[in-house]
């Protein structure tokens, strides 16, 4: 394209900004009619809720779940963002059947989010799906489903999500206006979830202050696989930390690491050690780390749990993520 045809262009950014932007705006609009008992039965169980809520997705989906789940985090609602690849994985530990699931697909067939709903079924955890289409897979199997359906995307193509991510991040935030409304939530409990309430704990929270120190599950890197389930079953974090005879922390397993190994090897599982499958680099923190670094470490990396150290990296602890939600 050469320069004129450039700068014709440029003359009619403008107008497609606020065709965009008109676009989105009717989007959003269009979902009043679409709130319906839906609405009210995913609100009344979220409100229920004596868990968290597990709010999930995949590509745009996820972006605009990890939005819903932090705005309801911060008016009251304990919830956050999981990967359903990271729960496939083996982090399906962090869910209970005191949780709810929200789960978001614009079209309700992502194969990724699909392939887990049979094990939150199988875990009598309910399920809340958002999606454009009521037939779909992830409506069928869900308790309550919302439907977000726009006419079309604000893209010229048509093909990028643009409206219809808009119009479930509104719907995700009359979501959580509506839960504020049922808790009659007040400024004084805002200010609770805020720098000057829990926000501020956060930022002064060491690492130290909240870490697990009692019964930690250690494993030599020498012990086979079969013996290290155990340790790790019973240290209840759904790791194990293997260190040397100084307690220097040379590696972690999770009980995903366990899981993809027993894929992989199989009958020949029992056959390997701790030192074949731990992760030699894992996540470690001076007690002195702010809660706030610390959450910050875990979603960079996608972990739950890291470990506390003193500065010749022995271990004094184990902080997860539950710990952090303070």
């Amino acid at each position: 394209m050469n320069d004129i045809h450039i700068e014709e262009r440029l003359k009619h950014v403008c107008d497609w900004g606020i065709q965009a932007l008109s676009d989105e705006a009717q989007a959003i609009t269009d979902l009043i009619p679409q709130i319906d008992d839906n609405f009210t039965k995913a609100v009344d169980m979220m409100y229920k809720c004596n868990g968290k809520i597990i709010v999930t997705g995949v590509g745009k989906s996820g972006n605009v779940g990890a939005k819903i789940a932090a705005t309801l985090a911060s008016t009251g609602t304990p919830a956050f963002f999981i990967s359903p690849l990271d729960v496939y994985h083996g982090d399906l530990g962090v869910m209970t059947s005191s949780d709810v699931v929200l789960a978001l697909s614009n079209s309700g067939q992502t194969d990724e989010l699909l392939r887990f709903i049979p094990m939150v079924l199988h875990m009598n955890i309910p399920i809340i799906s958002m999606t454009c289409n009521p037939n779909s897979l992830l409506a069928k199997y869900s308790n309550a489903h919302i439907q977000v359906k726009v006419d079309k995307e604000a893209c010229p193509l048509n093909l990028a999500p643009t409206s219809s991510t808009t119009a479930a991040l509104a719907m995700g935030d009359a979501l959580a206006i509506a839960l504020m409304q049922v808790r009659d939530f007040k400024p004084q409990d805002f200010a609770q979830f805020h720098p000057g309430g829990e926000l501020g704990k956060r930022l002064l929270t060491t690492a130290s202050d909240v870490m697990r120190v009692d019964d930690l599950p250690v494993i030599p890197q020498d012990m086979h696989l079969g013996e290290a389930i155990i340790r790790v079953s019973k240290g209840q974090l759904g790791l194990g930390v293997s260190v040397e005879d100084d307690n220097k922390v040379i590696g972690l397993i999770t009980d995903g690491d366990i899981r993809r190994a027993m894929e992989k090897w199989q009958a020949k599982f029992f056959d390997h050690t701790v030192s074949d499958i731990m992760t030699r680099t894992p996540k470690l923190v001076l007690p002195t780390t702010k809660i706030s670094e610390v959450q910050r470490i875990m979603h960079q990396h996608k972990i739950h749990t890291v470990l506390v150290v003193d500065e010749d990296e022995h271990l004094l602890g184990v902080v997860d993520h539950y710990a952090c939600m303070i």
